[in-house]
């Protein structure tokens, strides 16, 4: 398994560029074929339908955490954070991310043994959560203008700068700046801005698992295949992000996949009042050709964009060229 890295460089480090980019579609195999190997062990032990229930969980767990690693993105180039300090997040952020989801199912699956209809309502708010993805605009707003940033900025003794991946730091007059609040003034340490980076993505986590757990509800409520689909799923997050990063461009269309894909499963849940089961493999089938298609139109329309943009500098250059020629042979008429 990937080291919960402290920040420091080890043999698990993301690597920039094409090599870091083959690396991690490597480290992505080997999650998902380890994913794969628990579903031929559950399929032996626990029989054939318990193994599609963890394959659908697995499947629509990993496809809604693409719109959620393109949030961790954005915060990320917001605040122009260094690569060292962004796997340190990372390795924080997917370590709470397990205990949170565990949290979140676990209370999710005794209101469903509790109240059945509640199952209806998750359903319900999987389709509008993914109306409103499909027709949102893309949030342009400043992370720094979050709540729970300036809430701390003004709560706790806080420095005005990032300190390499740090967390904390003491509490010198270098830290401080000129013009600290008042915790600053009497702590013995301060918190830097990356802890309030951490904070706004834990809280985008939140958000997501509001989303993500009542999609895995709809797939199965057996607890042991809820929690394994959920934990292989999030373990192969890390390197995910930065495939995504690569490749941001080539992405842009999958998050209307990944909206369709939350009002199928809300569907899904609400059919189940006229008496409709959707099986899981038909599930599967559907979120993996969602997903399929709109790797497809992203690649395609990002090529022909690159294609447009590249014939679109090469006239400039020509234009250049033959101004500059023009220029020249000006000067040339003149100097006779």
């Amino acid at each position: 398994m990937e080291r919960l890295s402290n920040g420091q460089e080890d043999k698990f480090a993301h690597h920039p560029g094409v090599k870091g980019f083959l690396i991690d579609n490597r480290w992505l195999f080997f999650w998902i074929l380890i994913a794969a190997i628990f579903f031929c062990g559950i399929w032996v032990f626990m029989g054939k339908t318990s193994a599609i229930d963890f394959a659908a969980g697995y499947i629509v767990e990993l496809s809604l955490s693409v719109d959620n690693l393109f949030v961790f993105l954005f915060i990320f180039k917001s605040f122009h954070i260094e690569e060292k300090a962004q796997h340190r997040v990372l390795n924080y952020g997917i370590a709470v991310n397990i205990i949170l989801r565990f949290t979140f199912i676990f209370i999710g699956l005794s209101l469903l043994n509790r109240f059945e209809w509640i199952f209806y309502i998750f359903g319900g708010l999987l389709v509008l959560s993914g109306v409103k993805m499909l027709f949102e605009k893309e949030d342009d707003k400043d992370p720094h203008d979050k709540a729970i940033f300036r809430i701390m900025q003004k709560v706790l003794p806080m420095t005005k700068f990032f300190v390499d991946d740090k967390f904390m730091v003491k509490n010198t007059m270098k830290n401080r700046g000129k013009r600290p609040n008042w915790p600053a003034r009497h702590s013995k340490v301060l918190f830097t801005p990356l802890l309030a980076v951490l904070l706004l993505i834990e809280f985008s986590d939140v958000i997501f698992a509001i989303d993500s757990v009542p999609a895995i509800l709809s797939m199965t409520r057996n607890s042991f295949v809820v929690y394994t689909s959920n934990f292989f799923a999030v373990m192969g997050m890390r390197r995910l992000f930065f495939i995504i990063e690569y490749m941001e461009n080539r992405f842009a269309y999958v998050k209307y996949a990944v909206s369709v894909i939350l009002m199928f499963t809300g569907a899904k849940m609400l059919v189940e009042i006229f008496g409709i089961h959707v099986e899981n493999l038909v599930s599967i089938a559907v979120i993996c050709s969602l997903l399929a298609i709109g790797i497809i139109v992203s690649v395609v329309v990002s090529k022909k964009r690159e294609e447009v943009e590249a014939a679109e500098e090469a006239d400039e250059a020509v234009e250049a060229l033959e101004e500059e020629a023009a220029d020249e042979a000006a000067e040339e008429e003149a100097a006779k």
